[in-house]
């Protein structure tokens, strides 16, 4: 059983159009999956959809076999489901260590909350070496590794990534695709949308290529990479 099962999701912001019309995709424990397709295909809005974050929204969606569709945004976490948007989210004027304490708002069990950030920063010594610093302090790369280490307090079975290279340097983009093996390795599920296609395919498992709303191609990550039509149009290699 898939731990993220999508099936027949649509999804929109009213006006009669729908962005997202009739999309299926699984995601399994242990792998990433990668949506692509051209800017104005509705990859985010995938994520925003499976999130409960779209006004217009149909479908079906299930984590670990339980029904989430109706789940409000606010309580995705608390099932097990986290999504980090494409725009940095970290509270600049609060110290990194507090940062992660925001993460574990929803734990009521302060011993669990210090467990489990010690893990985190265990993961990420980084943070753990500037945890009295502000966050506004960090770069971009940094912060979204904060974003992603805060997520990960609530331990969620399956971590939705927007356009987690978006404005970053070549060397922190690899950093964020091996972070996202690394929680593969341990047993997540990881989704995400990129315009960064090579690299994202690479770092993936398997992926979905999206055209005006609908899944048009699906396949291994490397049959894709492989793929004549996606190098040309989503990898820029002529034909």
């Amino acid at each position: 059983m898939p731990m993220l099962k999508v099936r027949g999701l649509k999804g929109g912001y009213g006006g009669g159009r729908l962005i997202v019309d009739g999309v299926d995709l699984d995601v399994e424990p242990g792998e990433i999956v990668t949506v692509i397709g051209q800017n104005g295909a509705g990859k985010s809005t995938i994520l925003k959809s499976i999130f409960n974050m779209t006004p217009v929204r149909e479908g079906e969606v299930a984590l670990d076999g339980q029904d989430i569709f109706p789940v409000s945004p606010h309580r995705m976490l608390t099932v097990g489901l986290a999504y980090i948007p494409q725009h940095h989210s970290v509270f600049p004027k609060l110290t990194i260590g507090e940062n992660l304490r925001m993460g574990g708002y929803l734990l009521t069990d302060q011993k669990l909350l210090r467990e489990r950030t010690e893990k985190v920063e265990e993961m990420f010594p980084i943070l753990r070496a500037r945890r009295n610093e502000y966050a506004a302090s960090l770069s971009g790369g940094e912060q979204r590794m904060l974003e992603i280490a805060r997520t990960l307090i609530m331990d969620p079975k399956v971590v939705m990534l927007d356009e987690p290279s978006i404005g970053l340097a070549p060397k922190m983009v690899d950093l964020v695709f091996s972070t996202a093996r690394r929680l593969a390795e341990a047993g997540k599920g990881i989704l995400m949308v990129e315009q960064n296609v090579k690299k994202a395919l690479l770092a993936s498992d398997r992926g979905y290529v999206l055209e005006l709303g609908q899944v048009r191609i699906k396949d291994d990550a490397q049959a894709l990479i492989a793929d004549e039509r996606v190098s040309r149009l989503y990898m820029g290699v002529r034909g």
